[in-house]
């Protein structure tokens, strides 16, 4: 995340559940199910509160410490990190979710090669994002500019691509406003 958004989820931290939706268990578990493999650790990235962690029991990860204070009152692991350095081992995580956080990260492209590089072969990466080729995603995109987030969003053939290029095999498993697209490692 850029520096302001950073500030700015630290500055919301304590109102950030009382105006999020809960996570879609069931879109996660979807995308989950792709892996290749067992999974037993899972980690979010981006994962502030910890609203979609709770659902699956995954590791957060976020440099908002204002956020990580919240996932760790919920009793969840937390890590405060940037998704363009993950403090973790290559090939040491069976799958990453990322939900409604992508569009934040400075460089999306380096974060989707750090997640490739965690995985472990058959590992599966599972993106909850909004599209912005829907009336509502193009709404949101022009209220995070309002409010000076420095967001990117992505249609879900534009996101497949880029998964796809940090190495993954991309699998679109929802369409729509909000989208999941996965990602499998080879």
């Amino acid at each position: 995340m850029n520096r302001w958004d950073v500030t700015a989820f630290d500055t919301f931290a304590p109102l950030y559940d009382l105006f999020m939706p809960p996570a879609d268990a069931l879109s996660l578990e979807k995308g989950l199910a792709c892996a290749d493999r067992d999974i037993d650790r899972i980690v979010e990235v981006g994962g502030g509160s910890g609203r979609a962690a709770r659902e699956v029991g995954a590791t957060v990860l976020d440099p908002a410490r204002g956020m990580l204070e919240r996932a760790h009152a919920k009793g969840l692991e937390t890590v405060q990190a940037s998704g363009t350095d993950l403090p973790l081992a290559t090939g040491s995580v069976d799958a990453v979710i990322i939900v409604d956080a992508l569009h934040h990260f400075p460089n999306h492209d380096r974060c989707l090669e750090e997640i490739a590089r965690v995985l472990a072969p058959g590992g599966v990466l599972v993106v909850r994002e909004f599209d912005r080729s829907t009336r509502r995603g193009r709404l949101l995109d022009m209220a995070e500019r309002v409010v000076a987030f420095d967001s990117t969003f992505y249609t879900a053939a534009e996101l497949g691509e880029r998964i796809e290029a940090a190495g993954l095999d991309p699998r679109p498993i929802e369409y729509g406003f909000e989208m999941t697209i996965v990602g499998v490692k080879e």
